[in-house]
């Protein structure tokens, strides 16, 4: 199997009792998953857990593991609460040191802003050994330790991080994708779906159901790595809806 049809594989972990609690809505994991597929990298799991060490040190290095690469989001900036960056390193068994360069840019950031604060100085801080993760936006940047990249939990200053990164990690090729909508329950077309999938090498058909005007309907996402297969694929369902008197819509509905 060459290096473009291996499937690299990604987890995020979600930090922060905001977003447990329903105060703060995540935004980053479909930013982060759109970002990745770019990469020719799926995102296979995401996790949520609260500031807590041993919490955050359980997942990092389960999900490290288990996948060629983990993105964390949150808990970098510069309150006593911001603890991502000494979970991680406890977890992997590092001391947390001050990065130089860091320190430089934070104090360049800060200059005409106040100044480098003890607070503010907490933002350059990493496990030792990491290298930083350029941030456009407000100074502070990102760290990446071996195959872990530690990222803001604001999505505006994440994707700047993600910007940074663009082109750097090695993937396969982006999955792609052809819809099609049809106003039809999903279960009368399971099986059908399910056959269509079946005799198309390398597709994969996702249903996803709606409901409104007083109507039922479902569109059906086909991915592969191959357009050319995945528009085979398509083009199979529709007969298959034909045959059966449903009409599909490209593009969904």
């Amino acid at each position: 199997m060459s290096a473009s049809e291996r499937i690299w594989t990604a987890a995020l972990l979600v930090i922060g009792d905001e977003i447990l609690s329903g105060r703060t809505q995540d935004k980053n994991i479909a930013q982060l998953a759109t970002w990745l597929n770019v990469q020719g990298i799926r995102l296979a799991e995401v996790r949520v857990v609260a500031d807590k060490m041993a919490a955050i040190g359980a997942a990092v290095n389960a999900l490290s593991a288990g996948n060629d690469y983990l993105f964390t989001t949150g808990g970098i900036g510069p309150t006593h609460d911001d603890i991502t960056v000494d979970a991680i390193a406890a977890a992997l068994g590092l001391p947390v040191v001050v990065h130089p360069d860091a320190r430089a840019i934070l104090e360049k950031h800060y200059a005409t802003r106040g100044g480098l604060t003890e607070a503010r100085l907490r933002m350059a801080r990493v496990p030792e050994g990491a290298s930083l993760i350029e941030n456009q936006m407000s100074g502070a940047p990102g760290i990446r330790i071996g195959n872990i990249f530690i990222l803001a939990g604001v999505p505006h200053i994440a994707a700047y991080m993600l910007e940074a990164l663009t082109g750097t990690l090695q993937g396969g090729l982006p999955l792609l994708s052809v819809t099609l909508g049809c106003w039809v329950a999903e279960s009368e077309v399971a099986e059908l779906l399910r056959a269509a999938e079946t005799g198309s090498a390398g597709c994969q058909i996702g249903s996803y159901p709606f409901f409104r005007e007083g109507r039922t309907g479902a569109n059906f996402i086909i991915r592969s790595t191959d357009l050319a297969a995945a528009e085979a694929c398509a083009a199979d369902v529709t007969a298959r809806l034909a045959a059966l008197g449903y009409e599909a819509v490209d593009g969904g509905i």
